[in-house]
């Protein structure tokens, strides 16, 4: 079986429909200039570049299990002239052997859903932050696939692996000790909660 499913890589264009201005989605989930951040699945950087230039001259430390897209990633960086991304090849899963830090943030967007043991994945996220630092999971609302449709055609996980927000919170406290949580709504399709170690 994948080790995750349905991670086909968006384009850009219906990343821009919904968030236009990545950076300010970012601020929005608590990212300030103070922070190191880990993403998780980090594609080709749509939320990772942005994130670079908030922390700057802190790192953003982009994980993903796919060489293509990180190479896209740095690619991108380089056009941008950003220096603080550290792209890592590796499974999430064994997020400790990939990172050399503790950060404040890890991003986790539009993965969980789609992750076989999510407990694993938790707890390595967990584990790899400061104290008082936070999870912060991104996901599509449990809406029918056929309903969120960006540029008039469905987009997103199919329905039968998005999550609730109550089932994201009771995956992740069921996994790891929280001290406290925060709910975002991220329209049109989305949530984000944030969850402080």
């Amino acid at each position: 079986m994948d080790i995750f499913q349905n991670t086909r890589q968006p384009d850009w264009d219906w990343w821009g429909r919904l968030w236009p201005t990545p950076g300010e989605t970012l601020r929005q989930l608590g990212l300030t200039s103070d922070c190191t951040v880990a993403e998780i699945a980090c594609g080709n950087g749509y939320f990772a570049l942005p994130a670079a230039r908030i922390v700057e001259p802190n790192p953003v430390y982009a994980l993903d299990i796919d060489e293509s897209v990180l190479r896209e990633l740095e690619h991108l960086a380089e056009q941008q002239a950003i220096e603080n991304i550290v792209a890592l090849h590796g499974d999430a899963r064994e997020l400790d052997a990939h990172l050399t830090e503790r950060v404040d943030v890890v991003l986790l967007a539009n993965t969980l859903h789609g992750v076989e043991d999510k407990t694993k994945l938790i707890q390595q996220a967990f584990d790899t932050l400061r104290d008082g630092g936070q999870l912060v999971v991104v996901n599509w609302h449990d809406h029918p696939r056929e309903t969120t449709t960006v540029g008039g055609k469905p987009r997103g996980p199919p329905t039968e692996l998005r999550m609730s927000p109550e089932e994201t919170n009771t995956a992740v406290q069921d996994a790891v000790d929280v001290r406290s949580t925060t709910s975002i709504e991220l329209p049109p399709y989305h949530y984000a909660i944030r969850f402080e170690r």
